[in-house]
């Protein structure tokens, strides 16, 4: 009686499921490119969905929520924990898909982000949705984007169900260190996380072996100058770590799983009508994890360790990172009116494009000597202060790979010098002119044996000056949580008043 008197319409739930799921990350391209199909809604770009521009120059964007804010779950970092305080929701599959097909066809989201709290135990939660997913799919005819986030210990079955309706799928690990989740999420543990990882993974790589791709994701296409993937000394390593005869006997496997996953699916579908065949792609966008910075006391070398071990081992497509805002009173967690560390989280995102596509290695980024990174200075400007005997490079004669490593210089820039220097001398107007930032880049470059200025190669000296550079952006980043998040609703109703 109590439920029916007190029950929420749809955008009452919305508020209250939107907001809760502001904390899980999902700004990131989508990496699937799927055209639209005639009796089906939407398709998806792999230029971008959360924050991203098309081709077109539109911003495509996700509606994010939860499923449900119930939770049976104690984790003391999170806002939705049982032992909270707080307005709980849930919607039902159908509401969920109502949603989504409403504000596609009204232009406002290109795709889906679906997250839920663990309501019961996690195999229910799981259940549902997939539900969600398979009626949106084969009910509504939902061709765009869906990234899903996995809950940790759900059957293996309803985990591939999942895989194959959505394009991307995350497992979240949120602590990277054991001690750590067992003190703030005794319900957790590595094993529910990593076996489900490493199922994912695998059965990614099975899929791509299937259409003749190589196992593991393409990081780097199309560039000539890019060096090995960094996450292997040698070609002898890459064979081991991706077994491909290992993989190619799991091919027939595979197709029971697929056969399952139909199963699967038709027990959520409505009797009657006909579907589309239900064999799909499983997580073409790949799958992602999050990782909360600051609210426990591991460093940046154990963050950045535990990212390049992630993507070695299970090919992940991205990690994310969250500074954690202190929502909860709790003697283990950071006090409420913390600041959260909003600059380390940007210089780990930015240590983080470097392991992916600059050739670094977490070892040479930092150590347990120097565990942190220098907050005022990027990551690429940190190491390199660092390791001044490894300055200043002359661009004219400099390999490709050492020009990548100097700071204020990309893999565009870095390709453009390479091409330009073939036909003449470079100066440092041509390099400004190829895209290269001289404020950062001019400490630790020759042109033809002379430096820009007359710059003593000093570590004390250089980092103090492009500290001073790089006040301005510094401050900014750190004053980024002043600035309000948007809301689908509000901003919609106060454009209509």
């Amino acid at each position: 009686m109590i439920e029916r008197k007190t029950e929420m319409s749809i955008q009452d739930k919305l508020k209250i499921l939107a907001d809760a799921a502001k904390y899980d990350v999902a700004c990131t391209s989508s990496g699937v490119d799927r055209k639209g199909k005639e009796g089906f809604l939407g398709n998806a770009e792999s230029c971008g969905i959360c924050h991203s521009f098309a081709s077109d120059g539109r911003c495509v964007s996700l509606l994010k929520i939860l499923m449900t804010n119930h939770c049976i779950y104690d984790c003391k970092y999170c806002c939705n924990r049982v032992s909270k305080d707080t307005p709980r929701a849930t919607f039902t599959p159908e509401e969920i898909c109502e949603l989504v097909v409403s504000f596609y066809k009204r232009n406002y989201i290109e795709g889906l982000f679906l997250s839920s709290g663990v309501v019961k135990n996690p195999a229910y939660t799981m259940e549902k949705m997939c539900e969600t997913l398979a009626l949106l799919r084969y009910k509504y005819r939902f061709n765009g984007y869906i990234h899903v986030k996995s809950i940790p210990g759900a059957p293996e079955e309803l985990l591939a169900t999942a895989g194959y309706l959505a394009d991307r799928i995350s497992i979240n690990m949120e602590l990277c260190q054991k001690e750590s989740l067992e003190k703030l999420a005794p319900n957790k543990s590595v094993k529910t996380i990593m076996e489900p990882m490493k199922m994912v993974s695998d059965t990614i790589a099975v899929h791509r072996l299937a259409i003749g791709k190589d196992a593991r994701m393409e990081r780097s296409q199309g560039n000539q100058y890019l060096p090995q993937s960094i996450f292997f000394q040698s070609e002898k390593d890459k064979i081991a770590s991706v077994d491909k005869k290992l993989l190619i006997n799991m091919l027939p496997q595979e197709k029971k799983r697929n056969a399952l996953n139909s199963s699967v699916v038709d027990k959520f579908l409505p009797l009657g009508g006909t579907y589309p065949a239900k064999n799909r792609a499983f997580a073409p966008a790949g799958q992602s994890t999050q990782m909360i910075v600051g609210a426990t006391p591991e460093t940046d070398y154990h963050l950045l360790q535990t990212t390049q071990e992630l993507y070695r081992r299970f090919d992940l497509k991205r990690v994310f990172y969250s500074a954690y805002i202190p929502i909860n009173e709790d003697k283990d967690l950071p006090d409420i009116g913390t600041a959260p560390p909003l600059l380390r989280e940007h210089r780990l995102y930015q240590a983080d494009w470097l392991l992916r596509f600059y050739g670094f290695h977490a070892q040479e980024l930092l150590s347990e000597e120097r565990p942190n990174f220098n907050e005022k200075l990027d990551p690429k400007c940190d190491w390199a202060v660092r390791h001044l005997e490894e300055f200043p490079v002359e661009v004219q004669t400099a390999s490709y790979d050492k020009i990548l490593r100097i700071p204020g210089v990309g893999p565009k820039s870095a390709r453009r010098i390479m091409q330009a220097r073939r036909y003449g001398k470079l100066d440092f107007s041509a390099l400004k002119k190829m895209g290269v930032v001289l404020k950062r880049a001019h400490y630790f470059i020759t042109c033809n044996g002379k430096m820009m200025y007359h710059t003593p190669i000093e570590e004390t000296y250089i980092t103090h000056q492009l500290e001073d550079t790089g006040r301005k952006e510094n401050w900014q980043i750190q004053h980024e949580n002043t600035v309000r998040q948007m809301s689908l609703f509000t901003d919609f109703h106060l454009q209509q008043s």
